[in-house]
């Protein structure tokens, strides 16, 4: 159903030092994307698939990026220690806390997440669930 998301950025090499720490963990792999004399682009994605996938850009209308208000971009995990790892690669590489990982039994009994916001401050949410729609 979903094709791609992507969260602006302000600075790209900040950015992409914070993705691949917090997205390692999730067993994420970076694309390497060309250019084509556009601005550049991050991107990851599952090993094995096309889509869905996670791109970071400079906005192009070259206006600031902004989290939006509301919004959220959660990302599977294989494990809750992987949830955990994740977290704490990703607040190391300069990502702040917005809930520590841990079980949330108001969303299932088998889900366990934490909650972080990038360096721009999008809110990112890194969950583990079985069971759980």
């Amino acid at each position: 159903m979903i094709s791609h998301v992507c969260l602006g950025s302000t600075d790209l090499p900040r950015s992409h030092r914070f993705f691949t720490a917090l997205l390692t963990p999730l067993g994420l792999t970076e694309v390497i994307m060309g250019t084509n004399g556009e601005p550049p682009v991050l991107c990851w994605h599952q090993p094995g698939t096309t889509a869905p996938r996670l791109y970071v850009a400079i906005p192009f209308d070259d206006r600031p990026a902004t989290a939006g208000n509301g919004s959220m971009l959660a990302l599977s995990a294989p494990s809750q220690a992987a949830v955990d790892a994740a977290h704490a690669a990703g607040l190391a590489a300069g990502g702040t806390d917005e809930g520590a990982p841990g079980p949330r039994p108001h969303y299932g009994p088998d889900y366990y997440g934490a909650y972080l916001r990038d360096p721009d401050g999008n809110k990112l949410h890194l969950v583990h669930a079985t069971g759980t729609a």
